[in-house]
């Protein structure tokens, strides 16, 4: 039996990738493209025996890998930046298949920021250091330590970007990796441990298990020999793993939810943030860090609308292979069906469809705008991950403010001003791990990344990833006591 699949001319292999080799499961779950809602092949499905062999394998790669000199390391990663830039197009035409996201976005970004991560992490890793300090004339000296194995667990609505933002600084650092990509999204992880062992990576230092949620996830989040884990998904999942966690004081770097806010002030250039309200339905609205609740001056409210549904209804949705599409598929039938209860539930509550509030044929939802929406209402206050926006009107910054803040969520905020001043005001009263002023989704990796509230828990990117993936060490060294070795 062949374990290989043909993704749109690339062979993918189906199953885990598990202390340098390929490692079957007796059990499959298929995998289907939310293009045409078709199969696209039946994947290994794990559990814990596969768990355990994953770990086992981190734990026995763990200390020669962590032992290697920095500038080895660095030199792996940048070779395995090197392989993914090489299969830029094959890496895209896959992930558009598995979750739909669009192909040219895949080919001249995201794919692009992939190859990035490993880079930026390896140049990182060869700066990274504190300057020496003294206490009563002791020298303290900072050093970060690798922790052991990682068990990254990462999302589907940017599969390989969203691993390697993980998988990178956890490298880099020095340990050995266990990643479980998403089930409905599997298949660039495979390709990722293809590229990773020919670019020299060891053995057992990447490992990659597929399969559904808890059936083998519980048994890596609880395992004794892990010593950090990283999320990225739902605050219920989140939950789960924290509470398996917890029996081994496991440490935890959690990216959840969000329900950020987009503020326009009539001040703004409304023809910018109408540009920046219309880009939330990017992804087919698949981003945790969208600014789904318009918050919108009363003043200027109506024109803003206005504006907004004329470059809305200009948006195109279908194939996302095909070059001028604007929005493509939902990533699955079962995700279609929560976003459509939102809206549905919405309006029967009152809420008015300004545009969408809708499906279309196969796994499209309409882009959707929804007013008349109570600050307490569901559709405001719960994730829908799906093109859903909501608009509410505030007459002072005050409210601005308040309304902002008015959710269990702190992932993001975006702010259009024309007032630098305001802009300082607002930015310094908003809860949120991420504000942008005047634009959108421009992310440096050096910079903190994570959210407050129920948005998530810890810091990662720069020298917070190591600081995370690490132990962090200090030593201090008395300035007497050298015996002379002359």
């Amino acid at each position: 039996m062949s374990h290989n699949i043909n993704v749109a001319g690339v062979s993918v292999d189906t199953r885990h990738w598990i202390g340098g080799r390929r490692v079957a499961s007796a059990e499959t779950f298929t995998d289907h493209s939310p293009i045409d809602g078709q199969p696209i092949g039946e994947i290994s499905r794990g559990g814990p025996p596969e768990a355990e062999a994953a770990v086992a394998a981190a734990r026995d790669a763990f200390p020669a890998w962590a032992a290697t000199p920095r500038a080895e390391r660095a030199r792996i990663l940048h070779a395995v930046a090197d392989g993914v830039e090489k299969r830029v197009e094959e890496l895209a035409i896959v992930e558009t298949t598995d979750n739909g996201a669009l192909l040219r976005s895949h080919r001249r970004g995201v794919m692009p920021r992939v190859a990035h991560n490993f880079r930026f992490f390896a140049d990182w890793l060869l700066q990274l250091e504190h300057e020496d300090f003294e206490t009563r004339g002791h020298t303290n000296h900072v050093s970060w330590d690798p922790a052991g194995p990682c068990v990254l667990i990462t999302p589907w609505n940017a599969p390989l970007m969203l691993a390697t933002w993980k998988v990178a600084p956890a490298l880099a650092a020095g340990n050995t990796v266990i990643l479980k990509p998403a089930e409905w999204s599997p298949l660039t992880a495979s390709l990722l441990a293809d590229i990773a062992a020919e670019a020299g990576l060891p053995a057992g230092v990447l490992n990659v298990v597929q399969g559904y949620g808890a059936e083998i996830g519980d048994a890596l989040t609880s395992h004794p020999d892990v010593r950090r884990i990283s999320f990225t998904g739902s605050v219920p999942t989140a939950k789960r793993i924290a509470a398996s966690a917890a029996a081994n004081l496991t440490p935890l770097s959690l990216e959840l939810g969000g329900k950020s806010p987009l503020l326009v002030f009539a001040d703004a250039d409304l023809e910018l943030a109408v540009d920046l309200a219309v880009e939330q339905y990017d992804n087919a609205g698949q981003v945790c860090l969208a600014g789904t609740r318009l918050l919108v001056e009363e003043s200027v409210a109506e024109e803003f609308t206005r504006r907004f549904v004329a470059k809305a209804d200009a948006l195109r949705q279908g194939d996302p292979r095909d070059e001028v599409t604007d929005i493509g598929p939902n990533i699955h039938p079962r995700q279609l069906e929560k976003i459509d209860g939102f809206v549905q539930r919405a309006i029967a509550e009152g809420a008015r469809a300004v545009i969408g509030g809708h499906r279309r044929d196969g796994q499209f939802y309409a882009p959707t705008l929804l007013t008349d929406v109570a600050q307490d209402s569901e559709v405001v206050q719960e994730e829908v991950f799906g093109p859903v926006l909501t608009l509410q009107t505030f007459a002072d910054e005050d409210e601005a403010v308040r309304l902002a803040n008015d959710t269990r969520f702190g992932l993001a905020a975006t702010l259009a001003t024309g007032d630098p001043e305001r802009a300082e005001r607002v930015t310094a009263g908003l809860v949120a791990g991420t504000v942008w002023v005047n634009c959108f989704f421009v992310r440096d990796l050096q910079a903190p990344f994570g959210g407050s509230r129920l948005s998530g828990v810890g810091r990662e990117g720069g020298t917070w990833s190591f600081d995370f993936y690490c132990d962090l060490k200090n030593t201090v060294t008395a300035p007497k006591g050298w015996k002379d070795h002359g």
